[in-house]
């Protein structure tokens, strides 16, 4: 992970990117923002934490209740809340499950992206990385989901296949406030759900490690005290 990451995607404080109008992609429900040059903070769970039933019921509900230019928002908020609430399996729990996927975040960390946090949470991941050129959002997140879903879908009461839900939610970073607020959120969010009185307390989570105090150098030798697996995520 390299706290620098904002500095080398040109957000100095009070500075914000231009927008650019040609990445945006869909693909099923959720629209998606596809671009090298921007810090992304992605968001994906469990496919057995948010049932269809419950998703249709949200956009039905939002569709009858809320303005368009709203709508994508609040049903974010809504499933980060569902989330968050501890529905499913819960199965990133286990400190096994956890540590394979925090291992698959960290293994091409300044290769294909620079991490900037992460949080692995019962049911649900967040990300905020900058990936490098040549490497898609899209690319990157398909390879944490199909390396990660092979790997937990062997364990001990892992959930039915597939793990991961096929969709995943996307958010690039505005300007610098809006980074340190993301990256707050992805800290904070142990505390929110009420699993930990302190961001630092939980053991998958970038908090812990900046706790840490990690350089490049200490960092590989805490991923292999992690158990590291060897193997590439694809």
């Amino acid at each position: 992970m390299d706290s620098s990451s904002a500095g080398n995607a040109g957000l100095q404080p009070g500075s914000s990117l231009p927008l650019p109008t040609s990445t945006w992609q869909s693909r099923g429900y959720l629209p998606h923002f596809d671009a090298t040059q921007y810090l992304q903070h992605v968001t994906y769970h469990l496919a057995d934490s948010l049932p269809a039933s419950t998703l249709e019921r949200f956009q039905s509900e939002l569709r009858a209740t809320v303005p368009k230019g709203w709508r994508d928002a609040e049903r974010r908020r809504e499933v980060e809340e569902w989330l968050d609430a501890g529905h499913g399996s819960c199965f990133l729990k286990e400190p096994s499950a956890a540590r394979t996927v925090q291992n698959a975040f960290l293994h091409f960390d300044a290769v294909r992206y620079r991490l900037i946090a992460w949080v692995v949470m019962p049911n649900h991941v967040h990300v905020l990385f900058e990936p490098q050129d040549g490497w898609s959002v899209a690319r990157i997140v398909s390879s944490w989901k199909t390396f990660t879903g092979r790997r937990l879908a062997t364990m001990k009461g892992a959930p039915t296949r597939p793990v991961w839900h096929r969709e995943y939610w996307d958010r690039f970073i505005r300007d610098s406030q809006h980074l340190s607020d993301t990256r707050k959120y992805i800290h904070e969010n142990p505390v929110k759900a009420g699993l930990v009185a302190r961001a630092v307390e939980w053991e998958w989570s970038s908090a812990r490690w900046e706790r840490r105090g990690l350089s490049e150098g200490e960092g590989e030798e805490e991923r292999r005290r992690a158990g590291l697996e060897p193997g590439v995520p694809g």
